[in-house]
């Protein structure tokens, strides 16, 4: 039976018999509001970045939450072996980054919104470098797609992470025991840019007000302000 949206059954049984025992293992679970997520139709799940361990313990997160999360994955991943066969495996989009090939990512994406995918995005894309880990400046990619394909952006925000595995570290933090916090936030509004030419102005001031939708959702859950301008590692 076709699955357009998920792996063969023997590679989603693999990925969820590793990691979710794994998961529950590593990490004590703080989840809100997960209901927010849609369970069927293309939608665009946007998400700040801390550690890279975040993609393993998000994607536990969207998978209890009913959706098998569409990963953009760096194009260099797929070159390894066994683990580029297993990333391929699971339905990952491979990105070049700085390229013109990086078009084909979001080519690829929007068929796979249109065949009900969730596609996860970090609009950042890369661990944040802001000194206090609130979001960077994101890059314009998730909201091309969202504006050219109509799908319905989630903002979701976690924290925890970053204690378990740093960004630039090696070694797990296992003890003691983290938490993993996630809080989901209403689909961002972006209705003021529907039908303006996808021109830089438009595609940066729709990036602004996700990443901003999901800051306010960390803010939440740090229980702490946060800064009025997001960190820009350009400058900018």
């Amino acid at each position: 039976m076709s699955r357009p949206t998920r792996p063969s059954r023997f590679w989603e049984t693999l990925a969820v018999v590793i990691v979710k025992p794994l998961s529950w293992l590593l990490i004590k679970k703080d989840w809100r509001r997960g209901e927010r997520i849609p369970r069927t139709g293309g939608v665009i799940i946007a998400a700040n970045h801390l550690s890279w361990t975040d993609p393993v313990l998000l994607s536990h997160f969207l998978y209890n939450n009913g959706r098998w999360p569409v990963i953009l994955a760096k194009s260099v991943l797929f070159k390894v072996p066994l683990l580029g066969h297993a990333i391929r495996s699971l339905r990952a989009i491979p990105v070049e980054r700085g390229s013109n090939e990086a078009a084909r990512s979001l080519n690829e994406s929007s068929e796979r919104l249109r065949d009900g995918a969730a596609i996860f995005f970090y609009p950042e894309g890369t661990c944040t470098r802001d000194p206090d880990l609130w979001p960077m400046a994101g890059k314009t990619g998730a909201a091309r797609l969202a504006l050219a394909s109509g799908a319905p952006v989630i903002p979701v925000a976690h924290w925890g992470a970053q204690e378990l595995l740093p960004y630039g570290h090696k070694r797990l933090r296992l003890f003691p025991r983290k938490t993993f916090h996630v809080m989901v936030g209403p689909p961002v509004d972006l209705s003021a840019y529907s039908g303006k030419p996808p021109e830089a102005e438009v595609l940066r001031a729709a990036t602004h007000d996700i990443m901003m939708a999901i800051t306010a959702q960390l803010a939440e859950l740090r229980g702490q302000k946060a800064p009025e301008a997001p960190y820009d590692p350009a400058g900018r």
